[in-house]
């Protein structure tokens, strides 16, 4: 990177940090506690930029690549996996989307309020019996002249209840038809389109998971994204970009866990030294570092193809992979280290633990991660 890109990256990471300290750390366990989406901080987050990192600026965006929205997704999840999930969501699943797809008049209908924060994302293609397996969805639109009627479900949706627009993934055509699937935006308010169940998690509690329910919601053939039966093709090249968020997210993490296990091990006290002082802490840290190093050149070479607009199928899963993984174990070292200290709520690294989890499963588990991989690698092989 040249010194332009590395000081803007600078300026980037100190405003994501001083948003984190000031409107999300004093909150972290309050929100944790009673599983409170803040929607008011999203708001907030519009006049930072931090809700359309990615789109242009005639679109009301930021206007900026990969590795700004990167760093902004790691310094926040550093402090709060719970907003840095919701940011990512809306941001590279809701908003790419439409920004990737739509047409202009639906772009210029949409990304500026999406951008600005007015209005928080959703993203729909999981369902109560297809998680990975995508092409079995139950959740039907069905011609009925200039509009298309939704029956059906859909959940684990993040904002699938204070989301103010989502876009849809459901079934116009035959089952496991890959091109038997199309997206629609849906605005919430639309007749026959309600929330459903919101889950209590074990982790990532302040951003809200919930379900939506389809009862013949009746949409015009205009909120299509695309053409009829492009939506799973289309979700396919989204989650590409959406890995790489997953893969900030617990890089972020990571880190977090990882500097307040060093901060804990110099204070911590034990037969008269400082545990970190003790090989048995010092491994572990060394590994913790080893494997965040690791995992941060994977995002960023991963953010650094996609700015390029090449194709970044394997590497987005790989950094998604082994950045998930790597959060997990860095986390459940951070309890270690800190005893009995890191299973009560005083300390940080026991929601670190808890919301590390959700990264190896959301936007793929690492086993799909590694079915893409395997296959990237064997192609034409």
């Amino acid at each position: 990177m040249n010194v332009e890109i590395l000081e803007n990256l600078q300026l980037i990471k100190e405003s994501a940090r001083d948003f984190a300290e000031s409107y999300i750390r004093p909150h972290v366990m309050e929100w944790d506690e009673v599983s409170h989406f803040p929607t008011e901080l999203f708001h907030r987050m519009g006049h930072y930029g931090f809700m359309g990192v990615l789109v242009p600026e005639h679109y009301g965006g930021a206007g900026l690549g990969y590795q700004e929205y990167i760093t902004v997704i790691e310094e926040i999840s550093q402090v709060c996996g719970s907003i840095g999930l919701s940011v990512a969501a809306h941001n590279s699943l809701c908003t790419n989307h439409i920004l990737s797809f739509a047409n202009e008049e639906q772009k210029h209908h949409y990304l500026p309020k999406l951008a600005s924060g007015e209005w928080i994302g959703a993203w729909g293609l999981t369902e109560p019996n297809t998680g990975s397996d995508a092409g079995r969805m139950k959740c039907v639109a069905e011609r009925d002249g200039d509009y298309y009627v939704i029956n059906g479900s859909k959940n684990f949706i993040t904002h699938g209840a204070s989301g103010d627009v989502a876009v849809l993934i459901v079934r116009t055509g035959e089952l496991l038809d890959s091109h038997g699937m199309s997206a629609f935006i849906i605005e919430q308010g639309t007749p026959g389109f309600h929330a459903g169940k919101k889950e209590n998690k074990l982790g990532m509690r302040a951003s809200e998971t919930a379900e939506m329910i389809f009862d013949s919601c009746r949409v015009h053939k205009s909120q299509m994204i695309g053409e009829e039966g492009e939506g799973f093709i289309q979700s396919m090249k989204i989650l590409d970009g959406g890995r790489i968020s997953i893969a900030a997210l617990s890089l972020g993490i990571a880190k977090g866990a990882y500097l307040a296990s060093v901060k804990y091990s110099k204070e911590r006290q034990q037969f008269g030294q400082a545990i970190s002082n003790f090989q048995a802490i010092s491994f572990k840290l060394a590994d913790m570092a080893t494997k965040i190093e690791a995992s941060e050149l994977l995002v960023r070479k991963a953010g650094a193809l996609k700015d390029e607009g090449q194709n970044v199928t394997k590497l987005s899963a790989m950094a998604k992979y082994f950045a998930s993984e790597a959060a997990v174990e860095i986390s459940t070292d951070a309890i270690q280290i800190h005893g009995g200290y890191g299973y009560i709520k005083d300390f940080p690294v026991e929601k670190f633990y808890r919301d590390a989890k959700l990264c190896t499963i959301g936007e793929g588990t690492s086993e799909i991660q590694k079915l893409v991989i395997s296959r990237e690698i064997l192609k034409g092989r």
